[in-house]
């Protein structure tokens, strides 16, 4: 099965082609396809230079900035930006806060925020995981208290993605310890990581880098009015956000330009003569067609912008096969894949690369929700059991 596109879709399409690959420079665009480490010039450059086309925040609302399109073109959108190697609108502010604003953030919070989440103007991170608080989100135990127009805030937060470049961070904090319910007890508020009592603390990862970092809040004060819709109500926005990270975290056109770079590498290093290599190559690629197709489902049955649960089934194959792309990519460039920079002139950086991808991808299985976590929700939500 394969998409068939109307002449104005085809259209649509070779437009965008031709932005992401003649208005985003080569420079921006060759450390995403050679997959290199995180560098933040690369991210805001990129992001800014969306934002201006119009071409950041498609999926919000027009009026704060987005395209009013189909679920089809936005799907075209992120794959043709993906396939030029263009480094996507930075998530934390595109595809989490900004849509949990637009949907339930004051009419103040969003002429604050909005505009300059959009314009990246403000560097988001995501503060929810804690030591004891990953898949179990609802165990958290960083606390909010009511201060006069404040709430200080005392608790740690960890595994927060680029918090060590970021101007804010959206936090999960427990407002009532004495909720019914875990879940009932926790609000949301937005942090300037600049405020007193804030320390953050690289993570060195398994790759080398240090894309994630520990968050220490002692006694910090938050002004009351940065509290997202009501208090003790942090959960359903949560919850909100994670289906939507869901549907992002399935990366189906990052997946492709990594097959197709792995194709490529194959056949031109004597692989693709192997009937093994081949079937792993259709295997795959098969999946991930089927992973393409459910993405726009759950994008055309998504009410209001509130992904339905069928997005755990996204997020759950999506990761999966991100990481047998990984695989196969070591696999293809062998003893290449740990090479230092430097040390063979003849081999490509995407090959020396693969080591770190491979390690770096062990996480997609685990942050966003665990795969047996979705494998409980599409039980429950999509099964019925």
């Amino acid at each position: 099965m394969r998409l068939t596109l109307t002449p104005e879709l085809t259209e649509f399409r070779l437009r965008l082609r031709d932005f992401f690959t003649t208005e985003v420079p080569w420079h921006l665009r060759e450390p995403v396809i050679e997959a290199a480490p995180l560098d933040r010039d690369v991210i805001v450059d990129t992001h800014r230079i969306l934002h201006r086309a119009g071409l950041a925040v498609p999926g919000w609302p027009v009026e704060w900035g987005g395209r009013d399109w189909s679920p089809l073109q936005r799907h075209l959108w992120s794959e043709e930006l993906h396939l030029a190697g263009v480094f996507p609108p930075l998530s934390p502010n595109v595809g989490l806060v900004g849509p949990v604003l637009a949907a339930f953030g004051s009419a103040d919070l969003k002429r604050r925020f909005l505009p300059p989440t959009a314009a990246l103007d403000l560097f988001w991170c995501q503060g929810f995981s804690e030591p004891e608080a990953g898949s179990d989100l609802a165990s958290l135990r960083t606390t909010a208290v009511r201060d006069g127009d404040a709430w200080v805030v005392n608790g740690q937060k960890t595994w927060t993605s680029l918090a060590h470049w970021a101007d804010w961070m959206f936090c999960l904090v427990r407002t009532d310890p004495d909720a019914p319910r875990r879940q009932a007890g926790i609000s949301m508020l937005l942090i300037d990581l600049d405020s007193p009592g804030v320390t953050i603390r690289p993570i060195e990862m398994i790759d080398g880098e240090t894309e994630v970092n520990e968050v220490f809040l002692e006694d910090v004060r938050v002004p009351a009015n940065q509290l997202v819709g009501e208090v003790n109500r942090g959960w359903e926005y949560a919850r909100f956000l994670l289906g939507n990270e869901r549907v992002g975290v399935a990366q189906v056109g990052q997946t492709k330009l990594r097959l197709a770079q792995a194709k490529r590498y194959a056949r031109e290093h004597g692989r693709w003569d192997d009937p093994a290599v081949r079937a792993r190559f259709v295997t795959l690629e098969s999946e991930l067609l089927a992973v393409e197709l459910t993405s726009l489902r759950v994008a055309a049955e998504s009410a209001d912008g509130r992904p339905e649960p069928a997005s755990s089934v996204l997020k759950l194959r999506g990761t999966e096969l991100q990481q047998r792309v990984a695989e196969l990519v070591l696999d293809l460039a062998g003893a290449d894949a740990l090479l230092a920079a430097g040390t063979a002139p003849g081999v490509t950086r995407w090959a020396r690369r693969a080591a770190a991808a491979h390690l770096n991808l062990r996480k997609v299985t685990i942050y966003g929700g665990s795969s047996e976590i979705q494998r409980g929700i599409v039980a429950s939500g999509v099964l019925g059991l």
